[in-house]
């Protein structure tokens, strides 16, 4: 493993744990710095799904508690089945479209110029959610019913265009749908266990070949790096939602996502010419 190999490692991991839970598009910004390290190919794809292993581990650190709750509650506990019940039922949306568009999706729009385009989509239809006046009737992801679960689970499916962030669209689609901040984080935080580790070993046996054990060391410095990382924005996200709203988030996108553009309208950088 040699020094630059470690530094992108470093870096990704550092990206996908800042951004993976919060509502800015994780992919998004992978594919972005990525191809400004000039790190791509199928390594880069077999190295995507390890670090997002990293990321998820955090977010089951962080509720572990919870989880131990539900799943010892499940053979007698009303809420723990309900609250199961829920969360498969809001992943069931993500496994179908994903099984059916996925590959299409990873031709087509994996690119920087369609990241640009959705965050800067989303960053405007974020703003509007949160002028929005919100009504709520769920002030706890225990109080959610199956239909709030699965119009969320909807909602994800629009992460699935890079640049739109599955969180995101899972946070802003629960305030919209009558869940209250702090559920529509946490329900956001809960629904990725199942969907990413799905789509991970999903990924992991399809493109099983293209793991090597010489890029261990390098896979291994991006899921320490992701994981830690991670648990530093999942724990930060959760006291700043207390006080504050999205919107800070979403300008960032905006911003972001106009500056892209910009360098590509401008012939700064040759983005048009990134793959996937």
């Amino acid at each position: 493993m040699d020094l630059w190999s470690a530094a992108q490692a470093l870096i990704l991991g550092i990206v996908e744990g800042l951004t993976e839970f919060l509502p800015i598009s994780s992919t998004g910004h992978q594919i972005i710095v990525a191809d400004l390290l000039n790190f791509g190919g199928e390594r880069a794809m077999a190295f995507n799904i390890i670090i997002q292993l990293g990321a998820i581990l955090a977010v089951v650190w962080e509720f572990r508690k919870k989880i131990f709750d539900v799943v010892l509650g499940l053979p007698n506990d009303r809420q723990a089945q309900r609250f199961t019940g829920n969360l498969l039922i809001a992943f069931f949306p993500a496994v179908v479209l994903g099984v059916i568009f996925a590959d299409l999706i990873h031709h087509y729009l994996f690119n920087p110029i369609t990241v640009a385009a959705a965050l800067v989509v989303g960053g405007v239809i974020m703003l509007w959610a949160e002028k929005r006046p919100h009504v709520v009737h769920a002030e706890t992801v225990d109080d959610m019913t199956w239909k709030d679960a699965l119009k969320v689970g909807f909602a994800q499916c629009l992460a699935m265009i890079p640049g739109t962030s599955r969180s995101g669209a899972t946070i802003i689609g629960g305030l919209l749908f009558g869940l209250s901040r702090k559920t529509a984080t946490e329900f956001s935080f809960f629904l990725a266990m199942p969907t990413m580790v799905g789509a991970a070993v999903y990924s992991g046996y399809k493109y099983r070949d293209l793991f090597q054990q010489s890029d261990l060391p390098v896979f291994a410095i991006g899921f320490v790096t992701a994981f830690i990382f991670a648990m530093i924005a999942v724990r930060g996200l959760l006291k700043f939602i207390a006080n504050h709203s999205y919107a800070m988030f979403a300008w960032y996108r905006i911003a972001f996502g106009l500056l892209i553009l910009a360098t590509w309208q401008f012939g700064w950088i040759d983005w048009s010419a990134a793959q996937p």
